[in-house]
């Protein structure tokens, strides 16, 4: 029996939530240990308190995410809610366990510290939401931001004529990515814009502030940020679009991520002359 749309978005979201679990399970071990050095030791190596506390940001990230994939599944996609009591519990648990090893290593860093730690602690900043939740507004797009950021490997396209899944092979030496894009112009200009995009099964499109456009197109090949300049130019013909300024974001690695784009965007945005698109490099 062939899964509607629907049903497939809802098994993609479950792969969300295995992945993080996974990957909590996975990496505990390790962060305790790093955690439990801090006590016991009379000096910790900057890059052990480094690794602490990105550990510890990328771990929230990851519960954080797992509370807001099962948020719109019980909320939108209830039918197909997959439940297991058993992983809610281990997951709860793991989200303890972590901020007991974190408190843990504040306390033995406030033993230990010297004037060569001094501003290091800045690194971390506990409040900072990750990426997918600072690009969208909408629950659901920030949702699917990171759905299609942590299983980008394994997504697929539909072919909506006969409901058949079109197969993409994951190639490692060309890499799947992801490019964020943001026009801002008057608003029956971004209205307009957005009105010819046609976006694929796993892009997203979300007006914002009326003058404002932001989406992400998923690349399930690899594909030039020429090759996307090119698009967008597409979209962009003809009348209505002369001052209209917009900006396209590749994003590659878990590293591009961890960068503050948003600050990096709206400061590119203020240097875009008007009607000209430009892709940043981050």
């Amino acid at each position: 029996m062939e899964k509607t749309r629907s049903q497939r978005y809802a098994d993609s979201l479950e792969k969300v939530i295995q992945n993080n679990h996974r990957y909590l399970k996975g990496t505990m071990g390790d962060f305790q240990e790093k955690c439990i050095l801090v006590t016991a030791i009379n000096r910790v190596p900057p890059k052990v308190l480094i690794e602490i506390q990105q550990g510890y940001r990328e771990i929230q990230d990851r519960l954080r995410e797992i509370r807001a994939v099962q948020q719109l599944l019980k909320s939108k996609y209830f039918l197909y809610v997959r439940k297991d009591p058993r992983r809610e519990k281990e997951i709860a648990e793991l989200g303890f366990a972590a901020k007991a090893y974190y408190s843990k290593f504040e306390h033995g860093l406030k033993q230990i510290r010297e004037k060569e730690m001094e501003g290091k602690e800045e690194i971390f900043q506990a409040d900072q939401e990750a990426l997918s939740f600072q690009w969208f507004n909408k629950k659901e797009n920030q949702v699917m931001f990171l759905r299609n950021w942590r299983i980008l490997n394994e997504l697929d396209y539909e072919i909506s004529a006969s409901r058949v899944e079109e197969k993409r092979e994951v190639d490692q030496d060309r890499p799947r990515s992801l490019t964020l894009f943001v026009f801002k112009g008057e608003a029956k200009s971004i209205e307009s814009l957005q009105s010819r995009m046609q976006l694929r099964e796993h892009d997203i499109i979300e007006r914002r502030d009326g003058v404002e456009l932001r989406g992400l197109l998923t690349h399930l090949r690899e594909i030039p940020p020429p090759e996307v300049e090119k698009i967008f130019h597409r979209f962009k013909e003809g009348d209505g679009f002369p001052k209209m300024k917009g900006l396209l974001i590749p994003i590659r690695s878990q590293e591009d991520q961890r960068k503050n784009i948003v600050d990096l965007m709206e400061k590119a945005l203020q240097e875009v002359a008007e009607g000209e698109l430009k892709t940043l490099s981050v």
